[in-house]
């Protein structure tokens, strides 16, 4: 076996196909304000302390197409949560839509994301059993997030259930 080293010298008449591509959306600047690591805390529906802790960090993917998010919770002691997301954006809805690829599920889940300008999020998931929105919003600093899931309409709220959850920036 030779030792082959790749040659970045350009190849006359070939043309660097990165230069070919569409940049990014300009849609997925809002994704800006989530590009960090969050400490995260929240409570189920049926209590009065936060039973809901953790940490999400969220980074777009070289050439700015996508986010990724991965996150860690533990949820009220009956789940340790882990996942992975990838959200992109899709000009003809106008929507975000990820797959999550966790520890509590063996096929990715489709989850699709609404970013508002004004700073409001809603997140849902429908997709078998699961069943449920998140609606919350930043605040005027960006610096902190809150809202809850609650399962839609006519969803079993044993499998979708009702929380509420907040993040802010880790320092």
């Amino acid at each position: 076996m030779t030792d082959q080293k790749r040659s970045t010298a350009p190849v006359e008449g070939v043309t660097n196909v990165e230069d070919q591509l569409p940049g990014p959306d300009p849609a997925l600047e809002r994704f800006d304000r989530f590009v960090g690591t969050w400490d995260m805390e929240g409570r189920t529906a049926d209590s009065t302390e936060p039973n809901i802790t953790g940490r999400a960090t969220f980074q777009r993917l070289p050439g700015g197409y996508f986010l990724e998010q991965r996150i860690e919770l533990d949820f009220a002691g009956f789940a340790h949560i882990q996942s992975l997301e990838l959200v992109g954006y899709d000009p003809g809805t106008g929507m975000f839509p990820s797959q999550v690829f966790s520890n509590m599920s063996p096929q990715p889940l489709p989850y699709t994301w609404e970013i508002g300008e004004d700073g409001s999020l809603t997140i849902s998931v429908s997709y078998g059993p699961m069943d449920a929105t998140f609606r919350g919003r930043f605040s005027d600093d960006g610096q902190s997030f809150g809202g809850a899931w609650a399962p839609n309409p006519g969803a079993d709220p044993t499998i979708n259930i009702p929380y509420e959850l907040g993040g802010r920036r880790a320092r």
